[in-house]
């Protein structure tokens, strides 16, 4: 930081993180942050979905940070819910957020490869 100009940017981009935890219309990314979730690498699972988020300038997308999702086992579990319409990803990765966020949530097709439930073959 050499200016008061990147003060204001480093606080202006906490902000904005900090509001899209909090909104509730359009599409939300749930991410499980209970002790085991976060113990199995869910903190930065949820730091690169909020960073990719803002990068997009998704401004429909809320990314919350959740208790125990109930499947320690599977842990970083995200669950993406579009109205009625919600897809559980488990053991997701930092790579698999992007991929998660272009295929899903940007281009409307479920990543197979993290899901789990009806879509799963």
């Amino acid at each position: 930081m050499k200016s008061l100009d990147d003060l204001k940017r480093i606080r202006d981009a906490a902000q904005n993180k900090v509001q899209m935890r909090g909104k509730n219309d359009g599409t939300r990314i749930l991410v499980g942050m209970a002790t085991c979730g976060i113990s199995a690498g869910a903190r930065p699972v949820m730091n690169k979905f909020v960073e990719k988020i803002a990068e997009y300038n998704l401004d429909k997308i809320t990314v919350t940070p959740v208790g125990c999702i109930g499947e320690c086992a599977i842990e970083p579990i995200v669950e993406v819910l579009q109205g009625e319409d919600r897809t559980t990803y488990c053991r997701v990765t930092v790579e698999g957020v992007e991929r998660i966020v272009n295929e899903h949530i940007i281009g409307g097709k479920v990543v197979l490869d993290y899901v789990i439930g009806k879509y799963r073959l």
